[in-house]
Protein backbone atom coordinates (compact mmCIF):
# COMPACT_ATOMS: atom_id res chain seq x y z
CA UNK A 1 0.00 0.00 0.00
CA UNK A 2 1.20 3.25 -0.74
CA UNK A 3 1.00 6.12 0.86
CA UNK A 4 -1.60 7.92 -1.14
CA UNK A 5 -4.19 5.06 -0.77
CA UNK A 6 -3.44 4.75 2.83
CA UNK A 7 -4.15 8.22 3.48
CA UNK A 8 -7.20 8.37 1.31
CA UNK A 9 -8.40 5.03 3.19
CA UNK A 10 -7.40 6.84 6.67
CA UNK A 11 -9.49 9.82 6.01
CA UNK A 12 -13.44 8.37 5.48
CA UNK A 13 -12.44 5.44 8.18
CA UNK A 14 -11.65 8.89 10.11
CA UNK A 15 -14.96 10.42 9.03
CA UNK A 16 -17.07 7.04 10.55
CA UNK A 17 -15.03 7.45 13.69
CA UNK A 18 -16.18 11.06 14.20
CA UNK A 19 -20.04 10.13 13.10
CA UNK A 20 -19.65 7.27 15.89
CA UNK A 21 -17.94 9.92 18.65
CA UNK A 22 -20.95 12.40 17.70
CA UNK A 23 -23.62 9.83 18.51
CA UNK A 24 -22.38 9.11 21.47
CA UNK A 25 -21.44 12.83 22.68
CA UNK A 26 -25.22 13.57 22.11
CA UNK A 27 -26.36 10.67 24.47
CA UNK A 28 -23.40 11.82 26.90
CA UNK A 29 -25.13 15.54 26.90
CA UNK A 30 -28.31 14.30 28.04
CA UNK A 31 -27.09 12.10 30.53
CA UNK A 32 -25.54 15.34 31.88
CA UNK A 33 -28.66 17.29 31.94
CA UNK A 34 -30.72 14.64 33.73
CA UNK A 35 -27.74 14.51 36.38
CA UNK A 36 -27.89 18.20 36.50
CA UNK A 37 -31.68 18.23 36.96
CA UNK A 38 -31.85 16.01 39.47
CA UNK A 39 -29.60 17.24 41.46
CA UNK A 40 -31.68 20.43 41.30
CA UNK A 41 -35.16 18.64 41.90
CA UNK A 42 -33.86 16.81 44.67
CA UNK A 43 -32.58 19.47 46.71
CA UNK A 44 -28.62 18.94 46.83
CA UNK A 45 -26.41 22.10 47.21
CA UNK A 46 -24.04 23.18 43.88
CA UNK A 47 -20.51 21.61 45.13
CA UNK A 48 -19.10 24.84 46.35
CA UNK A 49 -15.78 26.47 44.24
CA UNK A 50 -12.94 24.67 45.13
CA UNK A 51 -9.02 25.78 44.15
CA UNK A 52 -5.37 24.50 43.93
CA UNK A 53 -3.06 27.05 45.14
CA UNK A 54 0.32 27.95 45.72
CA UNK A 55 1.57 29.91 48.92
CA UNK A 56 5.18 30.62 49.18
CA UNK A 57 6.08 32.44 52.41
CA UNK A 58 9.55 33.36 53.72
CA UNK A 59 10.17 32.41 57.46
CA UNK A 60 12.68 33.44 60.08
CA UNK A 61 15.11 30.78 61.00
CA UNK A 62 13.35 30.56 64.83
CA UNK A 63 12.33 27.44 66.79
CA UNK A 64 8.77 26.32 66.52
CA UNK A 65 8.07 29.47 63.44
CA UNK A 66 7.44 26.10 60.61
CA UNK A 67 4.98 24.51 63.44
CA UNK A 68 3.03 27.81 63.94
CA UNK A 69 2.21 28.56 59.95
CA UNK A 70 1.47 24.87 59.44
CA UNK A 71 -1.43 24.99 62.47
CA UNK A 72 -2.78 27.81 60.56
CA UNK A 73 -3.28 25.12 57.78
CA UNK A 74 -5.19 23.23 60.17
CA UNK A 75 -7.01 24.91 62.19
CA UNK A 76 -8.61 26.13 58.54
CA UNK A 77 -8.89 23.58 57.28
CA UNK A 78 -6.91 23.51 54.26
CA UNK A 79 -6.00 20.64 52.78
CA UNK A 80 -2.18 20.34 52.07
CA UNK A 81 -0.08 17.69 49.69
CA UNK A 82 3.47 19.32 49.08
CA UNK A 83 5.54 21.25 51.25
CA UNK A 84 9.08 22.29 50.46
CA UNK A 85 11.50 24.72 51.80
CA UNK A 86 15.10 26.02 50.85
CA UNK A 87 16.92 29.09 51.49
CA UNK A 88 15.87 32.15 50.71
CA UNK A 89 17.73 34.50 48.66
CA UNK A 90 17.41 37.22 50.45
CA UNK A 91 18.99 36.42 53.66
CA UNK A 92 21.09 32.99 54.02
CA UNK A 93 19.13 33.27 57.95
CA UNK A 94 16.03 33.06 56.40
CA UNK A 95 13.89 30.00 54.15
CA UNK A 96 11.38 30.02 51.94
CA UNK A 97 8.69 27.52 52.50
CA UNK A 98 6.31 26.45 49.53
CA UNK A 99 3.17 24.42 50.23
CA UNK A 100 0.76 23.38 47.41
CA UNK A 101 -2.70 23.02 49.23
CA UNK A 102 -6.24 22.57 47.99
CA UNK A 103 -9.14 24.26 49.75
CA UNK A 104 -12.06 26.99 48.97
CA UNK A 105 -11.71 30.32 47.99
CA UNK A 106 -12.71 32.11 51.20
CA UNK A 107 -10.41 29.99 53.11
CA UNK A 108 -7.29 30.84 51.26
CA UNK A 109 -7.82 34.69 51.72
CA UNK A 110 -8.30 34.22 55.70
CA UNK A 111 -5.23 31.68 55.69
CA UNK A 112 -3.22 34.61 54.14
CA UNK A 113 -4.21 37.19 56.05
CA UNK A 114 -3.35 35.02 59.28
CA UNK A 115 -0.18 34.09 58.38
CA UNK A 116 0.90 37.43 57.55
CA UNK A 117 0.03 38.57 61.33
CA UNK A 118 2.80 36.25 62.29
CA UNK A 119 5.95 38.01 63.15
CA UNK A 120 8.44 35.21 61.93
CA UNK A 121 7.02 35.21 58.54
CA UNK A 122 8.23 38.33 56.41
CA UNK A 123 6.86 37.85 52.91
CA UNK A 124 3.72 36.34 51.48
CA UNK A 125 3.01 35.28 47.59
CA UNK A 126 -0.26 33.61 46.99
CA UNK A 127 -0.69 31.80 43.39
CA UNK A 128 -4.44 30.80 42.44
CA UNK A 129 -4.97 27.92 40.09
CA UNK A 130 -8.06 27.11 38.27
CA UNK A 131 -10.93 26.33 40.56
CA UNK A 132 -11.70 22.60 40.61
CA UNK A 133 -15.56 21.16 41.17
CA UNK A 134 -15.22 17.67 41.96
CA UNK A 135 -13.78 15.62 44.50
CA UNK A 136 -12.51 13.18 41.80
CA UNK A 137 -9.68 15.82 41.17
CA UNK A 138 -8.65 16.26 44.92
CA UNK A 139 -6.15 13.65 45.22
CA UNK A 140 -4.49 14.43 41.85
CA UNK A 141 -0.86 16.61 42.25
CA UNK A 142 -0.71 20.28 41.15
CA UNK A 143 0.14 20.54 37.44
CA UNK A 144 0.55 23.64 35.00
CA UNK A 145 -2.44 24.40 33.02
CA UNK A 146 -0.95 27.28 30.68
CA UNK A 147 2.73 27.65 29.72
CA UNK A 148 3.32 30.64 32.01
CA UNK A 149 2.45 28.80 35.26
CA UNK A 150 6.19 26.83 34.34
CA UNK A 151 7.91 29.90 36.27
CA UNK A 152 6.28 28.50 39.27
CA UNK A 153 7.92 25.50 39.27
CA UNK A 154 11.57 26.11 37.44
CA UNK A 155 13.19 26.91 40.36
CA UNK A 156 12.55 24.55 42.49
CA UNK A 157 16.02 23.22 41.88
CA UNK A 158 16.70 19.34 43.06
CA UNK A 159 20.67 19.41 43.34
CA UNK A 160 23.33 21.42 41.78
CA UNK A 161 22.57 24.30 40.88
CA UNK A 162 25.37 26.37 42.95
CA UNK A 163 25.92 24.43 45.60
CA UNK A 164 27.69 21.99 44.92
CA UNK A 165 28.77 18.86 46.41
CA UNK A 166 32.07 17.67 48.20
CA UNK A 167 33.38 15.72 45.37
CA UNK A 168 31.97 17.85 42.55
CA UNK A 169 35.58 19.10 39.99
CA UNK A 170 35.00 22.59 40.90
CA UNK A 171 33.93 22.55 44.66
CA UNK A 172 37.36 23.54 46.34
CA UNK A 173 37.16 26.24 43.41
CA UNK A 174 36.04 29.91 44.72
CA UNK A 175 36.17 31.82 41.12
CA UNK A 176 34.36 28.41 39.68
CA UNK A 177 31.54 28.35 42.38
CA UNK A 178 30.90 32.60 42.29
CA UNK A 179 30.46 31.76 38.59
CA UNK A 180 27.89 29.05 39.16
CA UNK A 181 25.94 31.82 41.16
CA UNK A 182 25.85 33.70 38.38
CA UNK A 183 24.17 31.25 35.69
CA UNK A 184 22.07 30.36 38.38
CA UNK A 185 20.68 34.33 39.18
CA UNK A 186 19.81 34.66 36.00
CA UNK A 187 17.96 31.36 35.63
CA UNK A 188 15.81 32.42 38.78
CA UNK A 189 15.06 35.49 37.45
CA UNK A 190 14.00 34.38 34.03
CA UNK A 191 10.20 34.51 33.60
CA UNK A 192 8.50 32.85 30.91
CA UNK A 193 8.16 35.53 27.43
CA UNK A 194 11.04 36.68 28.42
CA UNK A 195 14.66 36.94 26.28
CA UNK A 196 17.49 34.60 27.31
CA UNK A 197 20.08 36.32 28.81
CA UNK A 198 23.17 36.49 26.67
CA UNK A 199 26.70 34.92 28.31
CA UNK A 200 30.10 36.12 27.60
CA UNK A 201 31.54 33.11 28.13
CA UNK A 202 35.23 33.51 29.06
CA UNK A 203 37.99 32.08 27.67
CA UNK A 204 38.49 29.37 29.83
CA UNK A 205 34.63 27.52 29.44
CA UNK A 206 34.96 27.94 25.61
CA UNK A 207 38.28 26.26 25.56
CA UNK A 208 36.29 23.49 27.73
CA UNK A 209 33.25 22.97 24.97
CA UNK A 210 36.00 23.06 22.58
CA UNK A 211 37.41 19.77 24.03
CA UNK A 212 34.08 18.40 24.56
CA UNK A 213 33.12 19.76 21.18
CA UNK A 214 36.11 18.16 19.17
CA UNK A 215 36.31 15.26 20.37
CA UNK A 216 32.72 13.78 20.27
CA UNK A 217 32.57 15.10 16.30
CA UNK A 218 35.35 12.83 16.14
CA UNK A 219 32.83 9.86 17.00
CA UNK A 220 29.31 11.46 15.72
CA UNK A 221 29.95 10.22 11.75
CA UNK A 222 30.07 6.34 12.86
CA UNK A 223 28.12 6.55 16.21
CA UNK A 224 25.18 9.29 15.89
CA UNK A 225 21.85 8.84 14.24
CA UNK A 226 21.27 10.17 10.90
CA UNK A 227 18.48 13.19 12.34
CA UNK A 228 21.03 13.65 14.90
CA UNK A 229 24.16 14.60 12.10
CA UNK A 230 21.60 16.39 9.91
CA UNK A 231 20.41 19.02 12.66
CA UNK A 232 24.16 19.20 13.81
CA UNK A 233 24.98 20.99 10.65
CA UNK A 234 21.79 23.09 10.35
CA UNK A 235 22.83 24.16 14.35
CA UNK A 236 26.13 24.61 12.72
CA UNK A 237 24.80 26.89 9.88
CA UNK A 238 22.19 28.94 11.95
CA UNK A 239 23.41 28.99 15.69
CA UNK A 240 26.99 28.83 15.58
CA UNK A 241 27.69 25.55 16.91
CA UNK A 242 31.53 25.20 16.79
CA UNK A 243 34.86 24.20 18.20
CA UNK A 244 35.40 27.97 19.68
CA UNK A 245 31.77 29.13 19.99
CA UNK A 246 29.44 28.38 22.54
CA UNK A 247 26.14 29.36 21.74
CA UNK A 248 23.56 31.34 22.58
CA UNK A 249 20.27 29.30 24.09
CA UNK A 250 17.97 32.70 22.60
CA UNK A 251 19.29 31.61 18.96
CA UNK A 252 18.80 27.65 19.83
CA UNK A 253 15.43 28.55 21.56
CA UNK A 254 14.60 30.57 17.93
CA UNK A 255 15.74 27.88 15.93
CA UNK A 256 14.37 25.16 17.83
CA UNK A 257 10.78 27.14 17.26
CA UNK A 258 11.08 26.92 13.66
CA UNK A 259 11.83 23.24 13.50
CA UNK A 260 9.66 21.35 15.76
CA UNK A 261 7.66 24.02 18.09
CA UNK A 262 9.94 23.44 21.37
CA UNK A 263 11.36 26.48 23.03
CA UNK A 264 14.09 26.80 25.76
CA UNK A 265 14.08 28.00 28.87
CA UNK A 266 17.24 28.44 31.30
CA UNK A 267 17.23 26.61 34.12
CA UNK A 268 19.95 26.27 37.67
CA UNK A 269 20.52 22.66 38.00
CA UNK A 270 18.20 19.15 38.46
CA UNK A 271 14.68 19.51 38.75
CA UNK A 272 12.69 17.16 39.69
CA UNK A 273 11.44 14.71 37.65
CA UNK A 274 7.65 15.86 37.82
CA UNK A 275 8.51 19.43 37.21
CA UNK A 276 10.75 18.62 34.14
CA UNK A 277 8.54 16.36 32.59
CA UNK A 278 5.69 18.68 32.42
CA UNK A 279 7.99 21.46 30.69
CA UNK A 280 8.52 18.82 28.41
CA UNK A 281 3.88 18.70 27.87
CA UNK A 282 4.34 22.54 26.79
CA UNK A 283 7.21 22.10 24.48
CA UNK A 284 9.54 23.58 26.66
CA UNK A 285 12.98 22.08 27.47
CA UNK A 286 14.96 23.35 30.76
CA UNK A 287 18.31 23.74 29.84
CA UNK A 288 21.33 24.66 31.78
CA UNK A 289 24.05 27.47 30.35
CA UNK A 290 27.08 26.98 32.84
CA UNK A 291 29.93 24.96 31.82
CA UNK A 292 31.00 21.98 32.91
CA UNK A 293 34.69 22.26 35.29
CA UNK A 294 38.22 22.93 32.93
CA UNK A 295 39.71 20.39 35.60
CA UNK A 296 37.65 17.42 34.03
CA UNK A 297 36.85 18.44 30.56
CA UNK A 298 35.36 14.97 29.45
CA UNK A 299 33.29 14.82 32.71
CA UNK A 300 30.56 16.13 34.46
CA UNK A 301 28.31 14.85 37.56
CA UNK A 302 25.32 17.20 36.19
CA UNK A 303 23.67 18.38 32.71
CA UNK A 304 25.85 21.37 31.25
CA UNK A 305 25.57 23.46 28.52
CA UNK A 306 27.82 21.04 26.93
CA UNK A 307 25.45 18.50 27.46
CA UNK A 308 22.57 20.43 26.53
CA UNK A 309 23.63 21.45 23.04
CA UNK A 310 25.60 18.84 21.71
CA UNK A 311 23.27 16.21 23.32
CA UNK A 312 19.78 17.34 23.40
CA UNK A 313 19.35 20.14 21.27
CA UNK A 314 19.78 18.47 17.66
CA UNK A 315 17.31 15.34 18.26
CA UNK A 316 14.53 18.41 19.60
CA UNK A 317 14.58 19.67 16.55
CA UNK A 318 13.46 16.41 14.76
CA UNK A 319 9.36 16.78 14.95
CA UNK A 320 9.09 12.87 15.27
CA UNK A 321 11.24 13.08 18.37
CA UNK A 322 9.79 16.42 19.49
CA UNK A 323 6.47 14.46 19.37
CA UNK A 324 7.87 11.54 21.24
CA UNK A 325 9.40 14.10 24.13
CA UNK A 326 6.27 15.78 24.62
CA UNK A 327 4.19 13.10 25.25
CA UNK A 328 6.01 11.81 28.01
CA UNK A 329 5.75 14.56 29.41
CA UNK A 330 1.93 15.16 28.86
CA UNK A 331 1.43 11.38 30.57
CA UNK A 332 3.24 13.22 33.61
CA UNK A 333 1.00 15.61 34.42
CA UNK A 334 -1.65 15.08 37.23
CA UNK A 335 0.05 11.49 37.09
CA UNK A 336 0.39 9.56 40.29
CA UNK A 337 4.05 9.78 41.76
CA UNK A 338 4.84 6.22 41.42
CA UNK A 339 3.73 6.98 37.02
CA UNK A 340 6.08 10.34 37.28
CA UNK A 341 8.74 8.13 38.35
CA UNK A 342 7.91 5.34 35.57
CA UNK A 343 8.01 7.83 32.92
CA UNK A 344 10.73 10.06 34.18
CA UNK A 345 12.84 6.44 34.23
CA UNK A 346 11.85 5.12 30.43
CA UNK A 347 12.49 9.12 29.56
CA UNK A 348 15.97 8.12 31.13
CA UNK A 349 16.36 5.00 28.98
CA UNK A 350 15.56 6.46 25.89
CA UNK A 351 15.77 10.24 25.63
CA UNK A 352 18.80 10.05 27.72
CA UNK A 353 20.40 6.42 26.75
CA UNK A 354 18.62 5.18 24.05
CA UNK A 355 19.56 3.44 20.91
CA UNK A 356 17.99 2.87 17.52
CA UNK A 357 18.49 1.15 14.62
CA UNK A 358 19.53 2.85 10.84
CA UNK A 359 20.61 0.64 7.71
CA UNK A 360 21.36 -2.38 10.17
CA UNK A 361 23.05 -0.67 12.40
CA UNK A 362 23.35 0.56 16.24
CA UNK A 363 23.32 4.81 16.29
CA UNK A 364 23.00 6.70 19.10
CA UNK A 365 20.23 9.24 19.92
CA UNK A 366 20.54 9.37 23.62
CA UNK A 367 21.53 12.66 25.02
CA UNK A 368 23.67 11.22 28.00
CA UNK A 369 25.22 8.90 25.27
CA UNK A 370 25.94 11.82 22.72
CA UNK A 371 27.61 14.14 25.13
CA UNK A 372 30.06 11.06 26.47
CA UNK A 373 32.69 10.14 24.81
CA UNK A 374 33.71 6.99 26.76
CA UNK A 375 29.34 5.66 27.49
CA UNK A 376 29.02 6.56 23.76
CA UNK A 377 32.27 4.17 22.68
CA UNK A 378 31.25 1.61 25.53
CA UNK A 379 27.43 1.20 24.05
CA UNK A 380 28.40 1.10 20.84
CA UNK A 381 31.30 -1.37 21.37
CA UNK A 382 29.36 -4.72 20.74
CA UNK A 383 30.02 -5.52 24.54
CA UNK A 384 27.49 -3.74 26.51
CA UNK A 385 23.87 -5.63 27.09
CA UNK A 386 21.26 -4.30 24.49
CA UNK A 387 17.75 -5.13 24.70
CA UNK A 388 14.60 -4.34 22.32
CA UNK A 389 13.03 -1.08 24.13
CA UNK A 390 9.80 -1.98 26.22
CA UNK A 391 8.81 0.57 28.74
CA UNK A 392 7.40 -1.92 31.40
CA UNK A 393 10.92 -3.37 31.33
CA UNK A 394 12.97 0.06 31.27
CA UNK A 395 10.69 1.73 33.71
CA UNK A 396 11.76 -0.88 36.54
CA UNK A 397 15.57 -0.39 35.24
CA UNK A 398 17.83 1.03 38.15
CA UNK A 399 19.30 4.42 36.57
CA UNK A 400 23.01 5.31 36.71
CA UNK A 401 24.81 8.46 37.09
CA UNK A 402 28.07 7.84 38.48
CA UNK A 403 28.88 4.65 36.19
CA UNK A 404 28.29 3.10 32.57
CA UNK A 405 24.47 1.62 31.94
CA UNK A 406 23.48 -2.12 33.18
CA UNK A 407 21.78 -2.38 30.15
CA UNK A 408 20.76 0.00 26.73
CA UNK A 409 17.11 -0.23 24.87
CA UNK A 410 17.33 -0.16 21.01
CA UNK A 411 14.07 1.27 18.86
CA UNK A 412 13.61 0.38 15.57
CA UNK A 413 12.84 4.00 15.48
CA UNK A 414 11.04 7.23 17.00
CA UNK A 415 7.79 6.18 15.62
CA UNK A 416 7.91 2.78 17.46
CA UNK A 417 8.83 4.23 20.37
CA UNK A 418 6.43 6.96 21.00
CA UNK A 419 4.03 3.99 20.18
CA UNK A 420 4.97 1.79 22.70
CA UNK A 421 5.18 4.95 25.75
CA UNK A 422 1.85 5.94 24.18
CA UNK A 423 0.36 2.41 25.27
CA UNK A 424 2.30 2.30 28.45
CA UNK A 425 1.16 5.47 28.79
CA UNK A 426 -2.76 4.15 29.09
CA UNK A 427 -2.20 2.16 31.95
CA UNK A 428 -1.76 5.14 34.29
CA UNK A 429 -5.42 5.83 35.77
CA UNK A 430 -5.98 9.58 36.00
CA UNK A 431 -9.41 10.88 36.23
CA UNK A 432 -9.02 13.52 32.69
CA UNK A 433 -7.32 13.26 29.87
CA UNK A 434 -4.95 16.25 28.48
CA UNK A 435 -4.33 17.88 25.42
CA UNK A 436 -2.37 20.48 24.35
CA UNK A 437 -3.88 23.43 22.93
CA UNK A 438 -0.84 25.00 20.80
CA UNK A 439 -2.59 28.45 19.50
CA UNK A 440 -2.97 29.23 23.55
CA UNK A 441 -0.13 26.78 25.00
CA UNK A 442 -2.63 25.64 27.52
CA UNK A 443 -3.58 22.54 28.27
CA UNK A 444 -6.96 20.98 27.33
CA UNK A 445 -8.72 19.42 30.40
CA UNK A 446 -10.60 16.58 28.59
CA UNK A 447 -13.43 15.39 31.51
CA UNK A 448 -16.61 16.70 30.21
CA UNK A 449 -18.73 16.72 26.79
CA UNK A 450 -18.18 20.65 26.30
CA UNK A 451 -14.49 19.77 26.23
CA UNK A 452 -14.49 17.03 23.74
CA UNK A 453 -16.52 18.32 21.40
CA UNK A 454 -14.65 21.38 20.79
CA UNK A 455 -11.57 19.34 19.98
CA UNK A 456 -13.91 17.26 17.71
CA UNK A 457 -14.76 20.50 16.01
CA UNK A 458 -11.16 20.92 15.53
CA UNK A 459 -10.72 17.70 13.78
CA UNK A 460 -13.12 17.79 12.11
CA UNK A 461 -11.46 20.87 10.37
CA UNK A 462 -8.07 19.23 10.15
CA UNK A 463 -9.93 16.23 7.87
CA UNK A 464 -11.63 19.02 5.85
CA UNK A 465 -8.39 20.25 4.95
CA UNK A 466 -6.78 16.77 4.24
CA UNK A 467 -9.79 16.21 1.83
CA UNK A 468 -9.31 19.32 0.34
CA UNK A 469 -5.89 18.14 -0.27
CA UNK A 470 -6.23 15.11 -1.80
CA UNK A 471 -8.50 16.09 -4.37
CA UNK A 472 -6.36 18.86 -5.48
CA UNK A 473 -3.89 16.18 -5.58
CA UNK A 474 -6.19 13.46 -7.36
CA UNK A 475 -6.43 16.55 -10.31
CA UNK A 476 -3.34 17.00 -11.11
CA UNK A 477 -2.43 13.44 -11.63
CA UNK A 478 -5.62 13.27 -13.80
CA UNK A 479 -4.42 16.33 -15.70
Amino acid sequence: MDDMTLVTTTVPCMRRILERLNSELVIFNRNEENQKNLSLSSGMPPCSAKRTAIIIFTLKKEFGGLVKALQLFQEKHVRLFHIESRKSKRRDSDFDILVHCHTEHEQLKELAQLLRKQNDILEIKLFYNSPVFDDDMDSVPWFPKKISDLDLCANKVLMYGFDLDADHPGFKDNVYRKRRHYFADLASNFKHGNPIPRIDYTAEEVQTWGVVFRELNKLYPSHACKEYLMNLQLLTKYCKYSEDNIPQLEDVSHFLKERSGFIIRPVAGYLCPRDFLAGLAFRVFHCTQYVRHSSKPLYTPEPDTCHELLGHVPLLAETSFAQFSQEIGLASLGASDDAVQKLATCYFFTVEFGLCKQDGMLRAFGAGLLSSISELKHALSGKANILPFNPILASNQECLITTFQDVYFVSESFEEAKNKMREFAKTFQRPFTVHYNPYTQNMDILRDTNNINSMVKDIRYELDIVEDALSQLSKRRTD
